[in-house]
């Protein structure tokens, strides 16, 4: 099995109507073949999710969602700051969503059928902590292994599977001293803590030595690397991305 509901059901942000496809693709050329996971407001186009704020029901607190707006010449948040474009996956999949093409696949044997020798991305789209982490558990048990962030995990429930995302240095550091392992956009090279972080080696600064398939590092605590990982700001939204 390819693709599937994987979780329909009440956000574990703030209890909307959400769901999460798993969809299997090898078209990303920075991760790789991976099965691919969106997470959307059911009920709500996603385009007009993020407009709207509605999209907190995915996303949470994470601040490269934009400011909400009701400006009618605009068609997603202000400011918005996410690489993800809304209007390719996340839009494709909603849509087919809704014409009834994804079958569910939330037991746990198809959940651990669709991971099965496979990469999995936690969270393609929308954040891994808005779904039941017995979810995440299932469809990475037989995976080859998998990626994640998260940016609303406050008690740690997810720090073994998904890489908390910093905003800063100093969120950073707050997380390491806990033992959780983080993510973090910078604008540049300079901003790195060499000693606690390293370069994504599947950015274009560090030469595009590896996909996130090969690399593996961004795997919460499961990976045996003791280091963070940092990436340079790119795409659209870069301008929205602080140090």
């Amino acid at each position: 099995m390819d693709s599937g509901i994987i979780y329909r059901g009440p956000s574990l942000i703030d209890g909307a109507p959400i769901v999460a496809i798993a969809t299997y693709s090898s078209r990303n050329s920075k991760t790789g073949t991976f099965v691919q996971t969106y997470i959307l407001r059911e009920d709500i186009d996603p385009r007009d999710a993020n407009k709207s704020g509605a999209d907190y029901s995915i996303c949470g607190s994470c601040p490269l969602r934009g400011v909400a707006t009701s400006d009618p010449t605009r068609k997603l948040a202000k400011d918005r700051g996410c690489y993800v474009r809304i209007d390719q996956g996340p839009l494709l999949v909603w849509k087919s969503y809704k014409r009834g093409v994804y079958s569910d696949a939330s037991d746990g044997a198809t959940l651990r059928a669709i991971g099965a020798r496979r990469m999995v991305r936690l969270g393609t789209y929308g954040d891994p902590a808005a779904v039941p982490r017995w979810v995440w558990d299932a469809l990475t048990r037989d995976a080859l292994g998998f990626t994640g962030y998260s940016h609303n995990d406050p008690d740690g429930n997810m720090r073994a599977l998904c890489m908390q995302s910093a905003d800063s240095l100093e969120q950073a550091r707050a997380a390491w001293r806990k033992g959780i392992r983080t993510f973090r956009v910078v604008t540049g090279l300079e901003h790195i803590d060499n000693a606690n972080e390293v370069l994504c080696p599947a950015s274009a600064e560090a030469g595009k030595r590896a996909t996130c398939a090969t690399c593996r590092l961004c795997a919460g605590t499961t990976t045996r690397s003791p280091k963070s990982v940092a990436i340079v700001a790119h795409g659209n939204g870069a301008k929205f991305v602080g140090a």
